[in-house]
């Protein structure tokens, strides 16, 4: 049974030898999803989520990011999760086209802090989420995410396995956390079609689930067998012609979360490689507005499907809106935060710039996707020249990685607002070291 597989190898992560490369690559996901975290815990959904929460609160020993409030595991996962993915900055795992730091990293932090564990623990905890559901979410691909929010589905798998591993389950009780995470996965495409805060919510609703999976299978409830790859399990129901065995054979062989991407610029990453190339083309020939006369952009299919946006009306629209965040580029340089206000949305000169910008579907890089997130460009310029840059990867891609020094520079710029300086530097120090502190509960005092 594919369960079984997973669950054992997730279970073995208790006390395995790790490389000081996979401890590494794993803590650089921590810093990543706890500046998401942190910048998304004042901002709605999060904030909205703690005060319906309220009588959940002020219990338990799990906190909240980046206060410390305190909660039981499920709420404390349930809500740092929302916030973790409601800003469009966490990591991707390319492969899956799935964001694991958010149902993860949340709640492997409130198992370990719900039952006092150490860094130790926590870090194996994390990769081992990880490794169950980055595995699972690239075999299901590509039909999986046709419609269905593979952070949401398959999130939940890797919660479950992360909470296993934090209370320290053996293969068989793992086996069934896993086996009931699958039965409770669930997060439709519909829901980031439009405005609405259904897209962090089901981060926070796998990480939950995944949590509760395995808080109950310790008591000793079981799941049923054949959940992946039975006649009516995840694999024939939310896709097509699933190679598990071929998943489950590099299970031993490699260590996907050394080939993260983490975002480098705040919105959807399947505008990434458009923006890179306008940032390219700007710096290369000193472009301003003023020079431009069209845009073309060709990328793959789900990346025009899903951010072909040429008139956004809010902020969260204009993050899923490749004519504005190639707009933004060309205007202001940059597509971090100071990127999306509603001055910005409204700017004539943004405006201007927005209806320049066609998108279309290129068919190399539809052939590439989903292990290959480009796009070309192509700009006309008043004068008469014709610029194209051609972006075969995003920045922030594990074969264009940012440096530990740019993520801490992400880091810093997502979390100083609201936490300040010393507390920010203090958190990113705690960080590289976490596999030293004794208990989490003390992490974020």
């Amino acid at each position: 049974m594919i369960a079984a597989k997973l669950a054992a190898h997730a279970a073995s992560l208790v006390d395995a030898e790790l490389d000081d490369a996979v401890l590494h690559a794993a803590k650089r996901c921590v810093l990543d999803t706890f500046a998401a975290t942190i910048c998304g815990a004042v901002n709605a959904p999060a904030t909205l989520m703690t005060d319906a929460l309220e009588e959940e609160l002020d219990h338990g020993n799990s906190g909240l990011v980046p206060s410390g409030r305190l909660a039981p595991i499920r709420t404390a996962a349930l809500i740092n999760a929302a916030a973790a993915h409601a800003m469009e900055v966490d990591d991707i795992f390319r492969d899956g086209i799935y964001h694991p730091g958010p149902p993860v990293i949340p709640a492997a932090l409130a198992a370990c802090q719900g039952r006092g564990m150490d860094g130790e623990r926590f870090l194996r905890a994390v990769i081992a989420g990880y490794e169950v559901s980055n595995r699972v979410a690239a075999a299901m691909q590509p039909m999986h995410y046709k419609f269905w929010h593979t952070t949401g589905t398959i999130g939940t798998i890797g919660a479950a396995a992360a909470v296993s591993v934090a209370l320290g389950l053996d293969a068989a009780a793992t086996k069934d956390a896993l086996a009931n995470s699958v039965t409770m996965a669930a997060a439709l495409q519909q829901a980031f079609a439009t405005d609405s805060m259904g897209k962090p919510i089901h981060a926070g609703h796998a990480s939950e689930a995944g949590a509760m999976a395995a808080i109950v299978a310790e008591k000793g409830v079981t799941g049923g067998d054949g959940i992946f790859e039975g006649p009516t399990g995840i694999g024939r129901a939310m896709s097509y012609d699933v190679d598990w065995e071929a998943m489950t054979d590099t299970l031993d062989k490699e260590f996907t979360i050394c080939r993260m991407t983490q975002k480098n610029h705040t919105c959807c990453g399947h505008t990434f490689a458009a923006i890179d190339a306008v940032l390219a083309l700007k710096e290369a020939h000193g472009l301003t507005p003023d020079d431009v006369e069209a845009i073309t952009v060709g990328t793959y299919a789900k990346g025009v499907e899903i951010c072909g946006t040429p008139d956004p009306k809010t902020l969260y629209e204009a993050k899923f809106s490749l004519e504005y965040v190639m707009a933004a580029a060309l205007v202001t340089g940059r597509v971090r935060f100071a990127a999306f206000t509603d001055e910005l949305l409204a700017d004539p000169v943004m405006r201007a710039n927005m209806a320049k910008i066609k998108c279309h579907v290129d068919d190399a890089a539809e052939a590439a996707f989903p292990s290959r997130r480009s796009a070309v460009v192509e700009i006309t310029t008043k004068d008469g020249q014709t610029l194209e840059h051609y972006s075969p990867t995003r920045k922030g891609d594990p074969d264009n990685p940012l440096s530990d020094a740019e993520l801490e520079d992400k880091y810093r710029e997502l979390s100083e607002p609201v936490i300040g300086v010393d507390a920010a530097e203090a958190l990113r120090q705690r960080v590289w070291e976490i596999d030293k502190v004794d208990d989490l509960r003390t992490l974020f005092a």
